[in-house]
């Protein structure tokens, strides 16, 4: 009889301390058998004691490397330990646990590689900001037309994914800073199957979003330019897939 599929729970947190400790209590209600993870990302609070007293493992990263960075120290943390499956959610309780089991459920069949949660398919439980939403409006349309699959949220940076696309990321095909269109016409491109699935989202419950210090023509500008270089290496993604 084969073992159950291990599943971790990547969680990057940069002075997350207001919010780590009910994040990790409500993914523990939902996923008992799942292992949890923090990847303090440089924090100067108490983020590592909360998360420890919630019952997560906890890696503490020795400068800091930025939401992307963190994320992909979560995916070698995922290879080195063994996990088949894995889940990638914020700290600040935006991504609704109660959502992780469906998220992931079209990985764990076999259906597809990484899914990515979608507010605009589920349930958005706060106001988006104009600005914020026509962003994801316009990557949204350049992602669909390149990919020639439709996403309506990609910026999410809640997910589901198997192994093999942990192997692809915790090599050198992660972004350092803001993971966002680029990463899903990455994965696209290099073979992988990618399917947007309903989540619900909520307001975070404190800190800032990581856009939030970035100038929109700045955000702009940078993944425009992510997006082309990835394009540039098109031809050799695939041979570079697990």
């Amino acid at each position: 009889m084969s073992s159950s599929p291990r599943v971790l729970v990547i969680i990057p947190a940069h002075n997350e301390a207001e919010s780590i400790g009910a994040t990790l209590e409500r993914v523990r209600a939902v996923l008992p058998e799942a292992v949890t993870v923090v990847i303090n990302d440089f924090s100067n609070d108490r983020t590592t004691p909360v998360a420890e007293q919630a019952g997560a493992q906890v890696v503490e990263l020795p400068w800091n490397l930025g939401y992307g960075g963190a994320v992909q120290a979560g995916f070698k943390y995922a290879i080195v330990h063994g996990f088949d499956f894995a889940i990638q959610m914020d700290a600040d309780g935006q991504h609704d646990p109660a959502s992780a089991r469906a998220l992931l459920a079209p990985v764990l069949a076999g259906e597809a590689d990484v899914t990515i949660g979608s507010r605009f398919l589920g349930h958005a439980n706060y106001a988006i900001p104009p600005l914020r939403r026509l962003g994801m409006k316009l990557f949204g349309a350049i992602v669909t037309f390149v990919t020639r699959q439709h996403f309506s949220d990609p910026t999410s940076g809640f997910q589901g994914m198997n192994r093999r696309v942990m192997e692809f990321f915790a090599r050198d095909n992660y972004p350092s800073d803001f993971p966002d269109a680029d990463t899903i016409i990455l994965l696209s491109l290099a073979g992988f199957r990618v399917r947007e699935v309903p989540v619900t989202m909520q307001a975070r419950t404190a800190g800032s979003s990581m856009h939030s210090n970035l100038s929109a023509f700045y955000y702009v500008s940078k993944m425009m330019l992510s997006i082309l270089m990835v394009m540039l290496r098109r031809r050799r993604l695939r041979a570079e897939t697990p």
